[in-house]
């Protein structure tokens, strides 16, 4: 299929490794040109010229913390005015509910709930002259199905997806979309930390751990970054103008909902 983007603009962050790699790549081979961001400027740099090498598409790496003021001010220097915005960050630490205070909260609602509006703040104005534009923020599947040791995730993740819930029917009408994508467990960094959590409250291997998880996922396996990068794709390509203001679950079946 035809996704209809080639030579358009992406920023997506957090993308030189794991889930953000993945829509970054995902969007390159669609001939999409790329500006990615994270905070380690190794990583960052070997996929900056691994996308230009296989794709042939320009790309502009920025080592920045997109958490910070600083950091999306960097980042938005040169991305102002992309059609498609890929937000993106990692989430807070697992623990329980007293393990948590004040600061924890805020922490975790700055970088997965606030970051995001920012970016979208900043860019949705040039995508609205534009009558285009794409935004997909990747949230987690724990916003539908709540995880317990992950409470501060399932805190902020929920209230940015409220304020989507309102700001894509307000945008729609100008030729942009909103959606996000509610990942599952992948073969990521983020997965292999929480199951190295569980193995060490449970005395068990890793492996062990894994392969419990793995049972709790009907497809039996873990997702990857390149199936979870091609649906970011579809939600950026011209054939999803009509997808407003969903939550896309990407869990392998592991949430048992009717709906």
């Amino acid at each position: 299929m035809n996704m209809g983007i080639k030579g358009k603009w992406a920023l997506v962050c957090a993308s030189s490794k794991g889930l953000g790699r993945g829509c970054a790549e995902a969007l390159a081979a669609e001939g999409v040109n790329v500006i990615i961001n994270a905070r380690g400027e190794q990583a960052l740099l070997a996929t900056e010229q691994y996308l230009k090498e296989t794709y042939q598409v320009e790309v502009i790496a920025i080592a920045a913390d997109i958490t910070t003021e600083s950091g999306q001010e960097k980042v938005l220097a040169v991305a102002d005015k992309v059609d498609i915005l890929v937000t993106n960050a990692g989430g807070p630490p697992p623990g329980i509910w007293s393990d948590w205070d004040r600061d924890d909260f805020i922490a975790a609602i700055d970088a997965n709930m606030l970051t995001p509006i920012a970016l979208m703040k900043a860019i949705l104005p040039a995508m609205i002259a534009k009558g285009w534009g794409r935004i997909v923020n990747i949230t987690s599947v724990s916003v539908k199905s709540p995880i317990a040791v992950l409470g501060l995730s399932n805190s902020a993740r929920a209230g940015l997806t409220g304020y989507v819930a309102g700001t894509a029917r307000q945008v729609a009408k100008h030729g942009v979309t909103i959606n996000n994508l509610q990942p599952g467990i992948h073969a990521t960094d983020r997965a292999t930390a929480l199951d190295t959590g569980a193995a060490k409250l449970q005395s068990i291997s890793l492996d062990e751990a894994q392969q419990q998880r793995c049972e709790t996922i009907p497809v039996g396996r873990y997702g990857t970054a390149a199936e979870f990068g091609a649906s970011c794709a579809f939600l950026c390509s011209e054939h999803a103008g009509f997808i407003v203001g969903q939550n896309i679950l990407l869990d392998g079946g592991a949430v048992n909902s009717t709906m």
